[in-house]
């Protein structure tokens, strides 16, 4: 086979564990930690003791990993003793595990009459994923060498089982651990493998240019599961490493123009009810479709050095992820509504069971139970990346704390205090062990007009470039303060029927409903919700009134992500109308031609951010 290069990523992730969550985005992960994340193996069996990746005879496949994947990183990232040593025999057991061979884990060898028919790959892809993680914290001797022993075994035994199904669809997570680890060792047969690897992957660059699945789904395909497009979307980013074949970067811009214009949704996602579900603001988007993509857009930006897709990551985890999940992380729902007016086990135009949308432990299926703990960690992981020149890029400015090294080794603190995106303002203190060069990447968002920095109280006149980064570079000195000012205008963003959504900035706005909660299976914890409005949801918005924005609290809550907590709201007008009804146990869809009551009067309507309200009406109709 012919040797490929492997192109180097236009940024670099620095180590899990560089960046250190602060502010609101900290209580988020310890918000986490006291929830399922923290005590699900407690209370679910799945992730219990018997789980196969522990030994036991539970199960074997994707869940454990899965869980772990999202423990682990927030264990570490909280420097949490007590969650580490939940990790730790998860990790013992694994790489005891190895057999002579390489293979590793619970067996997965399918048979009939005593002959191997089949083997399943999915599983390792993601304990691989949490590996890497876990060597870059911890420095365990034992990861690397673990790893090339397994590759060396994998690239032999793919000849005789290759990628099927769900390997297949998702070969391009096994790339990132192989790709990381050339990284680390350099060794010519990790290319070879990874190569092999890319030609079993589906291909998900040819799909991407030419897309074919431009209206909601019916049949079944690897090619239109929700979770799988969600993960398959950096897979052309991902080949482009070793192909260099600048169409397949092109064919990730197409994909995701394609999949907003034929099934997008107001909160950055796609619809996918576990199929691809075309743009109606009731149809579920599922949660493990959402820390996908949101883990999808960081390798994006990562490798592609595009400030498109942080703008995508941030929408995505500042809305859509939130509003899945109760605001104690007790519960969660299966699938999410944008215009989500009830929650409760009924028959819907979906794939999906009736109890997809309740809030609970397990609704519909457990992947979302096991998968969806690594959305906030991974998003703290990748708040800032290092870029080739030997400076720092700001992916994300939320707050946190970063410690690395820029330029010739010098030991770097950065100090990122801020209420984004709840607020505009961005303070950035630097620490340096000595005053040296380098270059500051500044991420400018494509919905900010007039992007403000300043350098010890003085403005700068800096310049963007063509990929949505301002860039700094100068003598920095230690003490020097950045001030970023991201000024947010609230806007009506167009959907089908002449519909709109209402953004200030990376968030959506929505309308709440009011909120009872009802329990409809009681357990020792983490119980079953169906939630009922308090409130009518049917109004039209006049565009034509100017609205405004309202900070309704000093501080930002510990749960801002919270009914009663929302630290801004949007003041705009609306009218109930007559024309807009449920359908199917949803909000139908919004009226082309909204006809209010004949006597219903112009109402001030308070907007909250979506993420806020998990019953709510986030697409209207527009009067005008």
């Amino acid at each position: 086979m012919e040797k490929a290069l492997l192109s180097e990523t236009m940024f670099r992730a620095l180590p899990l564990g560089s960046v250190k969550p602060a502010g609101w985005l900290l209580n988020q992960l310890h918000i986490q930690a006291e929830g399922l994340t923290g005590h699900l193996h407690e209370h679910w069996k799945d992730v219990g003791p018997d789980n196969g990746w522990l030994g036991g005879e539970g199960d074997s496949w994707e869940r454990g990993p899965y869980y772990l994947d999202g423990l682990l990183p927030l264990a570490y990232l909280l420097e949490d003793d007590h969650l580490i040593a939940k990790v730790q025999p998860w990790i013992e057991w694994t790489l005891q595990s190895q057999k002579k061979d390489g293979s590793f884990g619970p067996s997965h060898l399918k048979t009939v009459n005593t002959e191997v028919e089949d083997q399943d790959w999915w599983q390792d892809f993601i304990m691989l994923k949490v590996l890497t993680q876990y060597e870059e914290v911890t420095h365990d001797e034992r990861v690397i060498p673990f790893m090339l022993k397994y590759c060396h075994y994998l690239k032999a035994a793919l000849l005789k089982y290759p990628l099927k199904e769900w390997a297949m669809a998702r070969g391009a997570d096994l790339l990132l651990s192989i790709q990381w680890l050339y990284e680390r060792t350099g060794e010519d047969s990790l290319i070879e493998l990874a190569e092999q690897v890319r030609e079993q992957t589906m291909d998900w660059s040819t799909l991407f240019d030419h897309f074919p699945f431009w209206r909601k789904q019916k049949e079944w395909d690897h090619r239109i599961h929700v979770v799988n497009v969600a993960m398959g979307i950096k897979a052309p980013a991902v080949f482009y490493r070793q192909t260099q074949n600048d169409w397949e970067k092109e064919s990730v811009y197409k994909g995701i123009k394609s999949l907003m214009t034929y099934h997008g949704q107001a909160h950055g996602m796609f619809s996918g009810d576990e199929w691809l579900s075309g743009t109606h603001p009731s149809q579920g988007v599922e949660l493990c479709a959402v820390v996908e993509y949101m883990f999808s857009m960081e390798n994006l930006v990562r490798i592609l050095g595009d400030g498109k897709f942080a703008d995508i990551l941030e929408k995505v985890a500042f809305n859509a992820l939130p509003a899945t999940i109760s605001p104690d992380w007790d519960a969660h729902q299966y699938d999410q509504q944008v215009n989500q007016i009830i929650c409760n086990a009924a028959r819907r135009p979906w794939i999906n069971a009736p109890d997809s949308n309740i809030f609970g432990l397990e609704p519909n299926f457990g992947c979302c139970t096991s998968n969806m703990h690594q959305g906030w960690p991974k998003f703290v992981a990748s708040l800032w990346m290092a870029t080739q020149d030997k400076g720092l890029a700001a992916i994300s400015y939320a707050p946190c704390q970063v410690v690395t090294t820029v330029a010739e080794e010098v030991e770097a603190q950065l100090d990122v205090k801020t209420d984004y995106p709840f607020r505009e303002q961005v303070s950035i203190k630097l620490t340096l062990s000595e005053n040296t060069e380098f270059p500051m990447y500044l991420r400018v968002p494509e919905w900010c007009e007039a992007l403000e920095i300043k350098i010890n109280e003085e403005r700068q006149q800096v310049e963007t470039m063509n990929q949505g980064f301002a860039i700094v570079k100068r003598l920095w000195h230690d003490g020097d303060c950045i001030e970023v000012t991201l000024p947010m205008q609230v806007q009506f963003e167009e959907r089908n029927n002449l519909a709109v959504s209402v953004t200030r900035g990376p968030l959506v706005y929505a309308l709440p409903l009011g909120e009872q909660w009802v329990r409809v299976q009681e357990r020792e914890r983490f119980h079953d919700w169906e939630i009922y409005p308090k409130k009518a949801w049917h109004y039209a918005l006049l565009t034509q009134a100017e609205p405004q924005s309202r900070f309704t609290k000093d501080k930002v809550e510990r749960q801002p992500f919270a009914l009663d907590n929302a630290p801004i709201k949007l003041i705009v007008k609306g009218r109930l109308i007559s024309n807009w009804i449920m359908e199917n146990n949803s909000a139908g869809d919004p009226p082309l031609n909204p006809i209010p009551y004949p006597h219903a009067p112009i109402e001030t309507l308070e907007l909250i951010p979506y993420g806020a309200a998990r019953l709510r009406i986030a697409e209207f109709p527009a009067l005008y």
